[in-house]
């Protein structure tokens, strides 16, 4: 599973302004006796192929004749919403990663009937595109990625929301004369909020709290969705506010948002920071600035940023968020003590969704698969459909023993969002079952990470992390490490000095991927798979012991982090150890 940060994390369903009798943070319940005081402190994307207008027929012009404000709402900020193959360590939707709803988007703006009729549509473009894959590949790519969007909007079009209105997909506002209220947004209907919105500002088109309401919607949107054809529109969204109001902090943090959403690290940190000089207490801000400066690698200022959320807005979106600062550092049992008290401060079905989720995923990665099941079942008590608890608890069942299980999960998961984690870890349980068709049915599943690279590039977002992980395993080598050295140029998180290490041992460059495999352990984060590609390594460069010691190490630690990968382990541990 994916470097999980924000995708699928509940913001706070209430005001950004101060909130001076709020309790006790993650930090203080932790016991690290650090409370900080609480005073404080380009857009530009590739439109996807669709009308990017956030509104048709609202038409925004400079100077706001109708102040507002917004507060914005579901999930935070979104960042790494696509899975890599082996560090499977967090929600993605999933996000969650993503990640998790229908995209929205294109068609019109009433809510979805809760059975929906496109969705057999969805799933037989889909399963198109996977056959134009098998029968020929390269040439195929442009087909399966035209597919695979169709099979995300569901053949909708213009604008507007078609959605299932699942819990968590929520959003409020606050804002000028004739805006829908607050309740109206934060029904649990993101998609009907989605149209109300755009009802009002056709009406009132210089609204700037709507305007940034709308955009964040549409981040948010496209997170559940899986849907990156939605970015534009949000873009434009925020950019309409920001026409009007140039320090609105709403739309600031949207932006933040945004970038993030779309990897654009550094982009997110300097937008954060802006908001944060409006408004010191404006929520998404300070998530999207803990979010970036993990995507970046910079963890000791990740922990302190995470440290001032924390005195500022405690809650389950950053109690969430400080655990896994302190995941990344190797402190597990912080990580899951605060990840305990969020779970118990969860006021909702979607915040007790998905911290018991992001629970599971701790367990799952310490190899304690009984109780990530217990965790994930707990998850789905809440909502039933939330796809990182299906995706989390079919890698458990897999890594539990019992793979028919997983496989049928997994199926049901990218049957209706086809996105790379999912959609990796079918294919290699395909391919670790070998029964008759399987290696057909593993090379659709490759095939349609592609797809969704392409769609989400077209969406402008930068997909390099997610495609060099893929390809490193499962595709063009050469291009995974293009990709994987591109990444690097721009970030120095864990987990891309682990994907940079894995493209150079797959082009035979051991020598060179040696000491970004080591810097990849070196926080101490715990994670199976970044220990076997060391081991690997290590074994191809001649470092015998080490090799011996992480290839233990990783299988001690989760002995099922991915079917081939363990088996590959557990090979190279056993010749290993005859050679002694």
């Amino acid at each position: 599973m994916p470097p999980r940060t924000t995708d699928s994390a509940p913001e706070r369903r209430d005001d950004d302004h101060p909130r001076p009798d709020q309790g006790g943070g993650a930090a203080a319940e932790a016991g690290d006796g650090l409370r900080p005081d609480s005073a404080g402190v380009a857009e530009g994307g590739t439109e996807g192929g669709h009308d990017t207008d956030p509104v048709p027929g609202a038409v925004s012009t400079g100077g706001a004749d109708s102040p507002g404000t917004g507060t914005g709402a579901a999930n935070g900020t979104g960042t790494e919403s696509t899975p890599g193959t082996h560090d499977h360590d967090r929600p993605r939707t999933g996000n969650g990663s993503a990640a998790e709803g229908d995209p929205a988007g294109h068609g019109g703006s009433g809510p979805r009937p809760e059975n929906d009729p496109g969705a057999g549509e969805r799933v037989a473009a889909v399963r198109r595109a996977a056959d134009g894959g098998r029968r020929w590949r390269a040439a195929h790519l442009a087909g399966c990625a035209a597919l695979l969007a169709v099979a995300l909007t569901g053949g909708a079009v213009a604008f507007g929301s078609v959605g299932d209105g699942r819990a968590g997909a929520r959003v409020e506002a606050v804002s000028a004369g004739g805006a829908p209220p607050p309740g109206v947004l934060a029904r649990g209907d993101l998609d009907s909020g989605i149209g109300a919105l755009q009802k009002h500002l056709r009406a009132q088109p210089r609204d700037f709290g709507s305007w940034a309401t709308l955009g964040i919607a549409y981040v948010e949107q496209a997170r559940t969705n899986g849907d990156p054809s939605r970015y534009p529109q949000a873009e434009r969204a925020l950019k309409r506010a920001l026409e009007l109001d140039p320090g609105n902090d709403l739309a600031l943090a949207g932006r933040a948002a945004l970038a993030a959403a779309r990897h654009d690290f550094t982009g997110a940190l300097k937008d954060a920071d802006r908001a944060l000089r409006q408004n010191p207490y404006n929520e998404r801000a300070l998530c999207t600035r803990i979010d970036a400066l993990v995507e970046l690698g910079r963890y000791e200022d990740a922990a302190e940023a995470a440290r001032t959320a924390d005195g500022r807005r405690p809650g389950v979106p950053v109690f969430t968020r400080y655990a896994y600062v302190q995941e990344l550092r190797g402190d597990v049992r912080t990580a899951r003590d605060v990840l305990e008290r969020a779970l118990e401060a969860a006021d909702s079905p979607a915040d007790t969704a998905y911290v018991a989720t992001a629970l599971g995923q701790l367990a799952w990665n310490q190899g304690e698969y009984k109780t990530a099941l217990d965790h994930y079942a707990r998850a789905l008590a809440a909502d039933e459909d939330y796809l990182p608890a299906l995706e989390g608890r079919a890698r458990a069942q897999a890594a539990n023993g019992d793979r028919g299980a997983a496989v049928e999960g997994l199926e049901q998961v990218v049957a209706r969002f086809p996105l790379p984690g999912p959609l990796v870890a079918l294919g290699e349980l395909y391919e670790d079952r070998a029964a008759d068709g399987d290696r057909a049915k593993a090379g659709d599943q490759y095939a349609l990470v592609d797809a969704w690279t392409s769609l989400a590039r077209a969406g402008g977002v930068n997909a390099d992390l997610d495609s060099a992980m893929a390809a490193a395993d499962h595709g063009d080598k050469k291009e995974a490490l293009r990709a994987a050295r591109a990444e690097w140029s721009r970030r120095h998180s864990v987990h891309t000095a682990d994907a940079l290490a894995w493209a150079l041992h797959v082009n035979d460059r051991d020598e060179e991927a040696l000491p970004y495999a080591r810097r990849a352990t070196a926080t101490g984060y715990r994670n199976a798979g970044f220990l076997y590609h060391r081991g690997i390594i290590e074994r191809a460069t001649g470092n015998e012991r080490e090799a011996r010691d992480h290839l233990k190490a990783a299988l001690d630690l989760n002995p099922g982090f991915s079917p081939l990968g363990a088996r590959e382990a557990r090979t190279a541990l056993k010749d290993l150890e005859g050679s002694r």
